[in-house]
């Protein structure tokens, strides 16, 4: 009986796993929509670039992280009720700046507003996004069982600290990772006015990050002392 148990609940782990990855694909296709749908036209080669970024990052967490840790996936996929109302509003915040960086990336090939930058610029943004997104952020979800898309204390999965991987460099690897992307984009994509939003988009993840971990020091067993040993929350030797 405890082993057809474990069974069901392993089978309904990796549905609520799978049921992740799909909706993550789904949210790829409508990032497509997006750029190219405000850009008005499909030769858009950095476009594509960006979409196959986020195609990779999907990828990559199937093939690394699914078999593996198929739980820390399915916990990504529902709202939870113990959510806190802070970290629920700055990530709508942030939903909505994403959306606005590449609305107006597209719009601003479209209607030409922004110079074009040079190749090497747009490069350095392509290098930035694939660090953040594709590197880092793949890195710090398979070195880190608890990386979950909400700020939670995990204790029905007997969360611990993680120290492991980047998180031995900086406490938040994967949200340095996201701002490398989202710094990164308007540079690749050409778009002087798409750095507002990403600007705003940074700087909310910025309070996100020290909300977060000022909850973890106050809850969860073990962190201050790791805090103490990594003492910068995003850059190291910065912050």
């Amino acid at each position: 009986m405890a082993k057809k148990a474990t069974s069901i609940h392993d089978t309904h782990q990796r549905l609520g796993a799978i049921r992740w990855l799909v909706r993550e694909t789904l949210a790829n296709l409508m990032l497509i929509a997006m750029l190219f749908g405000a850009a008005g036209r499909w030769d858009w080669w950095m476009g594509w670039v960006l979409s196959g970024i986020y195609f990779f990052w999907t990828v990559s967490t199937a093939i690394f992280i699914l078999p593996v840790n198929a739980a820390m996936l399915a916990e990504r996929s529902p709202p939870h009720t113990d959510a806190r109302k802070w970290d629920m509003a700055l990530i709508a915040a942030m939903g909505v700046f994403m959306v606005a960086e590449y609305i107006v990336a597209g719009l601003d090939v479209h209607f030409g507003w922004s110079p074009q930058f040079p190749l090497a610029l747009q490069f350095v943004g392509l290098f930035a996004a694939v660090l953040g997104y594709d590197i880092l952020l793949v890195w710090a979800m398979v070195s880190n069982a608890f990386f979950v898309a909400t700020v939670r204390n995990q204790t029905e999965r007997k969360h611990t600290v993680v120290s492991g991987g980047p998180y031995c460099y900086v406490r938040h690897p994967g949200y340095l990772g996201m701002i490398l992307l989202h710094w990164g984009v308007p540079f690749m994509l050409s778009s002087l006015w798409a750095l507002i939003p990403a600007l705003l988009y940074c700087l909310t993840l910025v309070v996100r990050t020290a909300l977060e971990d000022e909850t973890l020091l106050a809850e969860l067993p073990g962190y201050v002392e790791y805090a103490q040993h990594v003492p910068h929350r995003l850059v190291p030797g910065v912050w």
